[in-house]
């Protein structure tokens, strides 16, 4: 570690969403996120929300709660420009669509599979399915924007890793 960087994390990955009433319930519900904390700035006409696992119990005093949402690493940060719910024409590029750029999140699970069972009977929509391709084990789901998800394991990617080497 460099004296110079200590303390600090990689925060967040932020992603626009067109509709936080379809967003957060799939973060939330679906991914087992928790809604960390919300902001809204009426005069510019946006909402951010900030999901993730957290470790230890949300400050319930806002301000500490602001300062401790701002110190949590990999937090998923759901931006939200009002109006766009009822825009028929906003879409947001996925970043895997061409021309490509951004490509996804990444989510571990202690079982890719049974993850991706949950999945199914939840109706997420797939890009890859665990046995689907060369790279066995791990899965690729979308989220309401479009946004890709790879569901993967550890002892899955090390496996897999390993073999790409021999």
């Amino acid at each position: 570690m460099n004296g110079a960087t200590q303390g600090f994390v990689l925060n967040q990955t932020m992603l626009r969403i067109k509709d936080p009433a379809a967003s957060i319930p799939f973060y939330r519900d679906v991914m087992g996120m928790t809604l960390l904390d919300r902001y809204d700035f009426p005069g510019m006409k946006f909402s951010l929300y900030f999901m993730g696992y957290p470790s230890e119990p949300v400050p319930e005093d806002r301000g500490a709660r602001i300062k401790w949402v701002f110190e949590q690493p990999a937090l998923l940060e759901l931006t939200h420009n009002w109006g766009t719910e009822s825009d028929p024409d906003q879409r947001y590029h996925n970043g895997n669509d061409e021309p490509r750029g951004f490509g996804h999140i990444g989510l571990s699970v202690p079982d890719v599979r049974a993850a991706c069972a949950r999945f199914e009977q939840l109706g997420v929509s797939f890009v890859k399915r665990p046995d689907d391709g060369a790279m066995k084990g791990i899965a690729f789901v979308k989220d309401p924007d479009g946004y890709w998800i790879e569901i993967l394991s550890g002892s899955n990617l090390r496996d897999l890793i390993l073999g790409l080497r021999q």
